[in-house]
């Protein structure tokens, strides 16, 4: 449970402090960067087990939506949302909209962690921070709606990222080649951006440093590139036979997995280079698969 003490009140009047609704992936590689430059990280999680974890890394949990959030509310200076929308809206406002809008003058930076699903399908074509918003999956279009609900709020210092697929330790093809599980799955034309967490982390950290409210920045590394490409390299960083290819049509896939290849687009990602300065540690996925490897992935 979080505990704030009169005591050190003064002390948390100083402190740069994180409040992160929805913990996860990409928020927890933020806070392996910030937490050694004396940041408190407060990270919202739905079970005890996970606040425990959470604990464990140095991150102050918060079990929302049971636990009221509203001291780490009144102490935050920066606020991340990774939580995902769904019919119902985005879950941060729906519930908090009211007292979010009451701090949103002190804040200092704000993170809406998106995606570039915004963007809809442009049969491989380049899409860029200005292109227009057209999405064609439903979760795609829950995305539009919370952006457009967030940046509503007036005086929000806020910043949206949209992320192209996620992978890294943990997320990667690794798993399925070494099982032999994985498929090289076929469509012509498709092609997908991607980016490492730590360059999520390095881009979000850069942000801080470098606030610009109103900015809309996407996060993808610089070799957007088919799926079955990232499944053949994997194969061959780690010397086993091809995975076979399965076309499109004839995959075995989940319907979500399917959805991600109703679109197929290039992204661009000039944005965080120029404004923010960011030099990407892991410019291609096969800088990024190989690291992973070597680091005992």
């Amino acid at each position: 449970m979080l505990v704030f003490d009169g005591n050190a009140a003064h002390i948390e009047d100083m402190m740069k402090t994180l409040l992160s609704f929805g913990h996860g992936y990409s928020a927890r590689a933020l806070s392996s960067r910030l937490l050694p430059d004396g940041w408190r990280i407060i990270g919202t999680t739905r079970s005890a087990d996970k606040a425990a974890a959470l604990t464990a890394t140095g991150v102050t949990p918060l079990i929302w939506p049971d636990d009221d959030p509203t001291a780490a509310l009144q102490t935050a200076t920066h606020l991340l949302i990774s939580a995902g929308p769904d019919s119902g809206g985005d879950p941060v406002l729906a519930s908090l909209r009211d007292q979010i809008t009451d701090i949103a003058p002190r804040l200092e930076w704000v993170g809406y962690l998106s995606t570039t699903g915004v963007y809809g399908d442009h049969q491989g074509g380049w899409v860029a921070e200005t292109t227009a918003l057209t999405p064609t999956t439903k979760r795609g279009q829950l995305r539009v709606e919370a952006e457009t609900a967030w940046q509503s709020i007036t005086g929000l210092p806020l910043h949206i990222f949209r992320l192209a697929g996620i992978y890294g330790p943990g997320r990667g093809p690794f798993a399925k080649v070494r099982a032999g599980t994985a498929r090289r799955i076929i469509k012509d034309g498709q092609v997908f951006s991607r980016i490492h967490v730590e360059d999520i982390a390095q881009v979000l950290a850069a942000s801080i440093e470098r606030p610009n409210p109103g900015a809309v920045y996407n996060l993808c590394d610089d070799d957007p590139a088919p799926p079955q490409d990232v499944i053949a390299f994997a194969a061959d960083l780690l010397g086993v036979p091809l995975p076979p290819a399965v076309t499109y049509d004839e995959a075995d896939m989940t319907p979500m997995a399917r959805s991600f290849y109703a679109e197929s687009k290039r992204v661009r990602n000039d944005r965080i280079k120029d404004e923010l300065g960011v030099t990407l540690r892991y410019p291609t996925y096969r800088a990024g698969l190989s690291a992973m490897l070597k680091e005992g992935d």
